[in-house]
C-alpha cells in the first residue's frame, strides 16, 4: 500500500514525520508520489498557534471529502500535537477521519492502520508511550538530518502549548544518540541536527515514569559532553542544535561551540520579546540583560556566529513602549534571522485567560516594522560578507535554477554558485562571495577541503 505524511509545524514535526515515514517503509508500505496515489495519508498537526490547527483541519476536511468522492477506500488520518490537544472533538470537527495518534503513540501508527483496516475507523491513540528509541529511523539520501535528544518540555511559558501536547522533558541516552548519527553517516550524511524543545537542557535528571515504562529514571549527561561524542564520530561533517535558551549558554557550552570543529556557528536562541515586563508575563525565565549576557558572550567567543531568533508581537499587555524595546534589542543583538510571529491565544495556557488587548491590525502593524528591520539588518550583515570566503556543504542544483548549485554556509545562509568541475553533492567547498541578497550568497571559485 502507498502512503503519504503531510507536515505542519517545526524541526520536531519534520523529524516525527521521516520516522514514521521509515516505520512504515519497514513495514511494507511504499511512499506515495502524491495524494492521487495514496492509499493512506497522515496529516501530522501542530498546535503552538491557531493558523498552524487552522490549516491542518482545512487540509483534512479537504481530504475527506476528495476520498469521499474519487478514493472511497482511501484512509486518511492525523497525528501529533493536535491529536493530543483535541482528542475525541478532533472526529466531530472532522467527520470521517479514519484514525488520529497523539505525540506519544506515534509509534503504534502500524497497528492503529491494521484497527482502521479491520473496519474499527475512527481509532484514536493519545495514551502514553516511550517512542523515543522507537522512532529512530530514517528516509536515506539526505545530506543532512534531524536527530531527536529531548522530548517534551518543563518550561511552561504561559503561552505555550507545547508542555501540554509534548509531555515532560525526557533526555535520550547518548550512547543511542551517537548511534544514531553513526548509522546517519553510513547513509551518506553530512550534518546533523540535534532536537530540543529547550535542547540545552538536555541530560538533566529524567523522571522515573511509572512502573512498566522500559524507560529507567535518572539518566544524566550533560548537553556539552553529548556534543563531544557526536563531534567524534568518524564522517559528520557538521553539528547543529535547535531550539536554544539562555540559561543553556553555559562556559562549557561557549567552549564547546568555540572549539568542536564540527560544530557549526550558529545558533537558534529564541528571545520572544526585548521588554522585561512582557518576558516576565511570559515566565521565559531570563531577563533582557541576562539574554543580552549570554547572547555577547556567544559573539565574543565564537567569530561570526549567526544568533535567529522567535519574536512575539501583541502577547497581552504589550504596550508600544514595550515594542519599542523589542525592536532596539533586535537591532542591539544583530540576530541574522528572526521568525516573527503575530501572538494567537492557546486554549488550555495561562495566557489564554488573559485579554487579547492588542487588536489584530496593530500586531500585523508591528510584525510588519520588524520584518522591515530584520530585512534591513541581515543585507547589512550580508553585505560584510562580499569579498570573504565561506564553507559550503554542496547540495546539488538549485531548486530555483538548475543552471546553478546551492548549499548551505556553516552559520546556516544559502549560497548559490556555477557548477564546479570535479566538485560534487556533499562536498565541502569554500567559495568567494561576490555578491548578496537579504536571503541569497552568490559565490564563486572553490578551494577543497572541509
Amino acid at each position: 500500500m502507498k502512503f503519504l505524511v503531510i507536515t505542519y509545524g517545526c524541526q520536531m514535526n519534520v523529524r516525527d514525520s521521516e520516522a514514521v515515514s521509515a516505520l512504515l517503509m519497514r513495514q511494507g508500505y511504499v511512499c506515495a508520489e502524491g495524494e492521487a496515489d495514496a492509499d493512506v495519508i497522515v496529516i501530522n498537526t501542530c498546535s503552538v498557534r491557531g493558523k498552524a490547527e487552522a490549516k491542518a483541519l482545512g487540509k483534512l476536511g479537504l481530504l475527506v471529502a476528495d476520498s469521499r468522492r474519487n478514493h472511497p477506500d482511501r484512509v486518511v488520518g492525523v497525528m501529533g500535537c493536535m491529536v493530543q490537544r483535541l482528542g475525541p472533538a478532533l472526529f466531530e470537527k472532522v467527520p470521517g477521519l479514519g484514525f488520529g495518534i497523539g505525540t506519544q503513540a506515534m509509534s503504534r501508527l502500524p497497528l492503529v492502520l491494521q484497527e482502521v483496516f479491520e473496519g474499527k475507523a475512527p481509532v484514536l491513540d493519545v495514551g502514553d508511550g516511550d517512542d523515543a528509541e522507537a522512532l529512530t529511523g530514517h528516509v536515506e539520501g539526505h545530506l543532512s538530518a534531524f536527530v531527536n535528544i529531548l522530548l517534551g518540555c518543563d518550561r511552561r511559558c504561559t503561552y505555550c502549548i507545547v508542555p501540554h501536547v509534548r509531555g515532560r522533558e525526557w533526555s535520550r541516552p547518548a550512547e543511542s544518540v551517537v548511534d544514531e548519527v553513526r548509522e546517519l553517516v553510513g547513509q551518506g550524511v553530512r550534518e546533523v541536527t540535534l532536537l530540543g524543545q529547550s535542547v540545552m537542557n538536555y541530560g538533566r535528571r529524567n523522571p522515573v515514569w511509572p512502573e512498566g515504562s522500559t524507560s529507567a529514571g535518572g539518566y544524566e549527561t550533560p548537553f556539552p559532553r553529548l556534543l563531544e561524542a557526536v563531534d567524534a564520530v568518524v564522517g559528520i561533517e557538521r553539528v547543529r542544535f535547535t531550539s536554544g535558551h539562555p540559561s543553556g549558554c553555559t562556559p562549557e557550552l561557549v567552549r564547546a561551540m568555540a572549539e568542536l570543529p564540527t560544530v557549526c556557528e550558529h545558533l537558534h536562541l529564541p528571545c520572544q520579546s526585548g521588554s522585561d515586563p512582557i518576558l516576565e508575563r511570559m515566565r521565559r525565565g531570563y531577563t533582557v540583560d541576562q539574554f543580552r549576557q549570554a547572547a555577547r558572550v556567544l559573539q565574543a567567543a565564537v567569530p561570526g556566529v549567526a544568533l535567529s531568533t522567535d519574536i512575539i508581537v501583541g502577547f497581552p499587555g504589550e504596550t508600544e513602549e514595550d515594542f519599542e524595546r523589542t525592536r532596539a534589542f533586535m537591532e542591539e543583538i544583530g540576530f541574522d534571522n528572526a521568525f516573527i510571529f503575530k501572538y494567537s491565544p492557546r486554549s488550555g495556557t495561562p495566557a489564554a485567560e488573559w485579554d487579547d488587548d492588542v487588536s489584530d491590525e496593530e500586531k500585523m502593524r508591528r510584525n510588519q516594522v520588524l520584518l522591515e528591520d530584520q530585512t534591513r539588518r541581515v543585507e547589512a550583515i550580508n553585505k560584510a560578507l562580499v569579498g570573504q570566503r565561506v564553507n559550503v556543504l554542496v547540495e546539488g542544483p538549485s531548486l530555483r535554477n538548475a543552471a546553478r548549485w546551492s548549499g548551505r554556509s556553516r552559520t546556516n545562509k544559502v549560497v548559490v554558485f556555477e557548477p564546479i568541475p570535479g566538485v560534487e553533492r556533499g562536498d565541502c567547498v569554500e567559495l568567494l562571495v561576490e555578491r548578496v541578497t537579504a536571503t541569497t550568497l552568490y559565490a564563486v571559485g572553490s578551494v577543497r577541503g572541509a
